[in-house]
């Protein structure tokens, strides 16, 4: 089963990530080591066909190898590591509103779900589930099926997830005043704000928690508190703007949000390894190194 997923994936991927013209379906291939990705994560599931990823959010480090899935709930800043390639991978992007379609036709939104939000889990995917995956992906063979087929698998990957160890995770990723609910929304707030001054009583006042409930709970789905993740947040983005070299680290620094430079400096080395402007000039270096070339 895994080998008919790698191949539908190895058709149809023609960059390291390729999205596709199946709503919410998007593929991975990598052939090469590469270094580690810093990323943003949103609400998806990531069902590996070969290969192994890591992924460190703040203290969380989960591993998914072939056969497993990965499941992130929320806006979820990352290092991703692939282990072991050749990697292949599918991805669905979780939108709530089928998955709670499915739930109320089920009669499941009284089922119990986990007491603390959990935004990063690795699990093993059952046969049924991965059998669903690859027909899904298959779609893209014969587009003509994709408009009406495409919906109805996918409603059969979320039924086979619901059935699945992270079905509990899921339906509490649903329900509208769940902790991870407020957690995942508090979460994209502060993305919409990341260059402002926020205190930790400002958050919790949009998360409708105290300070100490709302550092516990976010800490316990993200790794990171929430002051933390939003310097996550400032660096991934100034590394994106020093990327694109239209200014200069102190503007840039300012421009995400830090009051001194000196510290932005210290953050991004810490976080990245090197001083902004020289890790900026390695980043440009490695993607405009030609590709080798086949004997």
């Amino acid at each position: 089963m895994l080998d008919r997923l790698v191949a539908a994936v190895d058709r149809h991927c023609l960059a390291p990530g390729t999205d596709t013209a199946v709503p919410r379906l998007s593929l991975a291939s990598v052939d090469e080591p590469v270094d580690p990705a810093h990323l943003l994560y949103e609400p998806m599931i990531c069902f590996v066909g070969s290969g192994t990823k890591r992924t460190t959010a703040g203290e969380l480090i989960r591993v998914a190898r072939p056969g497993e899935m990965l499941l992130t709930t929320i806006d979820l800043p990352v290092t991703a590591d692939l282990e072991q390639v050749p990697y292949r991978s599918a991805s669905l992007h979780l939108d709530g509103e089928p998955l709670t379609e499915l739930l109320l036709e089920l009669d499941e939104t009284g089922q119990s779900v986990p007491s603390t939000p959990a935004a990063h889990i690795a699990a093993p995917m059952p046969p049924e589930l991965a059998d669903a995956v690859t027909r899904w992906v298959e779609l893209l063979d014969t587009p003509e099926d994709i408009r009406p087929l495409a919906a109805r698998i996918e409603t059969e990957i979320l039924y086979r997830l619901l059935r699945s160890s992270l079905g509990p995770v899921l339906r509490q990723w649903s329900l509208a005043d769940s902790t991870a609910t407020r957690v995942r929304e508090v979460a994209r707030w502060i993305r919409a704000r990341y260059a402002e001054p926020l205190g930790i009583d400002e958050i919790a006042a949009v998360a409708h928690m105290s300070p100490a409930g709302l550092h516990r709970h976010f800490k316990a789905a993200t790794g990171m508190s929430p002051l933390r993740y939003q310097k996550h947040l400032r660096l991934q983005e100034a590394r994106r703007l020093l990327l694109a070299g239209d200014a200069s680290a102190a503007r840039i620094a300012q421009a995400v949000g830090y009051v001194s430079p000196t510290q932005f400096n210290r953050e991004y080395r810490a976080a990245y390894g090197l001083p902004p402007v020289q890790d900026a000039a390695r980043l440009r270096a490695r993607l405009t190194r030609p590709a080798p070339t086949g004997p």
